[in-house]
């Protein structure tokens, strides 16, 4: 599966994406990806995908039971502001 990160998830991950293996839930993934090294003098990953949103596939995604394909596209999306 691809994950995206988008602003403060990309700076937390230091990269933009990356290919993870499929097969497990949303709540395994975000439980791997809270317990990584945080990108030099960016916010901790974990405080960050506790205040983001995801989409998968482009539509929203609420359930952490959700299981991932491989063929999935999972979007990690920080609040932003901006007009």
């Amino acid at each position: 599966m691809l994950v995206r990160y988008f602003g403060a998830a990309r700076a937390a991950s230091g990269v933009d994406q990356e290919r993870l293996p499929a097969g497990r839930t949303l709540a395994d993934l975000l439980s791997n990806l809270r317990g990584r090294p945080t990108a030099t003098g960016a916010p901790p990953l974990g405080k960050v995908i506790d205040r983001s949103s995801f989409l998968l596939n482009e539509v929203s995604l609420r359930d952490p039971a959700t299981v991932l394909q491989d063929d999935d596209v999972v979007d990690i999306l920080p609040p932003f502001a901006g007009g």
